[in-house]
């Protein structure tokens, strides 16, 4: 019998560059990015000079987590308490703990069978709440056909925040994802496709709205010391009207960073070599269904995930249970109970809307999801995959 023994959760080390800048910062003493000369750019302002000029934007945040940049998103957006903010129903629970921190209501909008937003579903709940604001969720680095939804926002004149926890790197017809809404956040969450434990990332082409990040973030009057930012005359107004919610980015974690984003392109590519060695194999087994992939998506294969259309909820708990005996770590995303990083949308019960989503219930009733470290080499994915199909056969049987 096939085993894998390798551990789903152990990451790369940091690179030789970013230990050896964190070391200098340690040995500085100046962690906090305001601690620095006049003129003087600490790493935390680096970091954000460099992922603006990655994504091809003028203003980029370095905030203390992915969760924090979206939180601080809703509010420069001008998110209000009672104010309606569509978003993806399978998504994580960092993206509606978000909307629901910044006192708005969240409207859950449906799957479709490619894991993506259903656009029909999203044009429908826009016209019927006349919500203003559009969280989307690139959920599990599926990229939705992002014209579409520029032109469903553009109707109905949405205001759209893009969550961009699993596709930095990743884009839409040539376009890198986060360029094409009002707003993208990023993570450098130890999951996430660059690694300083915690940290996040807020970029926006509307100087006001950054100006307002910034004040959110907790500059304090410091907001001329950020240079990926609007000029100090955006902040006249915003800086007396906007309140301190303190979660900014340190320079030991920037450090950290500044390095595995220079490699982020060849880091995105040894992550595809991997997805598809994992998917060549899973598509052999007709009893697994991998939705086909458009070639205007750009993805990064960081994870994989599959469906099981025609297995009952025991046997979908059995492929977990028996691929976790033979050391495969597999997520079940139709399970009722929350476990881990994983909740169905009707879990999340502080959300004052929620209804029934037949369909989608549907869809994550047999939804599996997989990790893909870069620690797994190419022979380590065909193993897995051989695994996944022996469990699966031996489930249906």
């Amino acid at each position: 019998m096939k085993v894998f023994k390798k551990s789903f959760t152990q990451q790369e080390p940091i690179p030789e560059a970013g230990i050896a800048a964190a070391v200098e910062v340690m040995r500085s003493g100046c962690l906090h990015r305001y601690n620095t000369l006049p003129d003087e750019k600490s790493e935390t302002d680096l970091l954000e000079l460099e992922f603006a000029a990655y994504q091809g934007v003028p203003y980029c945040l370095a905030c203390a987590s992915g969760g924090y940049a979206l939180h601080i998103a809703m509010r420069a957006a001008g998110v209000s308490a009672g104010d309606r903010v569509l978003c993806n129903a399978f998504t994580l629970a960092p993206v509606p703990g978000a909307i629901h921190n910044s006192g708005a209501e969240a409207v859950l909008v449906g799957v479709d069978d490619d894991y993506c937003i259903d656009l029909e579903d999203l044009e429908s709940r826009a016209e019927e709440t006349a919500a203003r604001f559009f969280l989307l969720s690139h959920m599990r680095g599926h990229i939705v056909d992002m014209h579409r939804v520029m032109e469903i926002c553009n109707r109905n004149d949405l205001f759209l925040i893009e969550d961009c926890a699993h596709t930095m790197g990743a884009g839409w017809n040539g376009r890198k994802s986060g360029t094409f809404g009002d707003v993208a956040c990023f993570s450098a969450q130890t999951y996430k496709h660059v690694n300083s434990g915690e940290g996040g990332f807020l970029t926006t082409r509307h100087p006001e709205v950054m100006a307002r990040a910034v004040i959110l973030s907790g500059s304090y009057m410091l907001y001329e010391h950020h240079f990926a930012a609007p000029p100090k005359e955006t902040y006249d107004q915003i800086s007396y009207e906007t309140p301190n919610y303190s979660g900014r980015m340190d320079n030991l974690r920037a450090a950290i960073l500044r390095p595995q984003l220079s490699e982020l392109d060849n880091q995105c590519e040894r992550w595809n070599r991997r997805y598809r060695a994992l998917e060549k194999i899973l598509r052999t087994c007709s009893l697994i269904l991998i939705p086909k992939r458009l070639e205007a998506e750009q993805f990064v294969g960081s994870s994989i995930q599959f469906s099981l259309p025609h297995f009952r909820e025991e046997q979908v708990l059995k492929v977990v249970e028996y691929c976790g005996v033979r050391g495969v770590v597999l997520k079940w995303f139709g399970d009722s109970v929350p476990r881990g990083y994983t909740s169905r949308y009707d879990s999340w019960r502080y959300l004052s809307r929620l209804s029934p989503l037949t369909r989608t219930e549907q869809i994550l009733s047999t939804l599996l999801d997989m990790r893909i470290p870069l620690t797994f080499s190419r022979k380590d994915c065909a193993l897995i995959a051989d695994i996944i199909v022996d469990v699966v056969q031996e489930c249906r049987t």
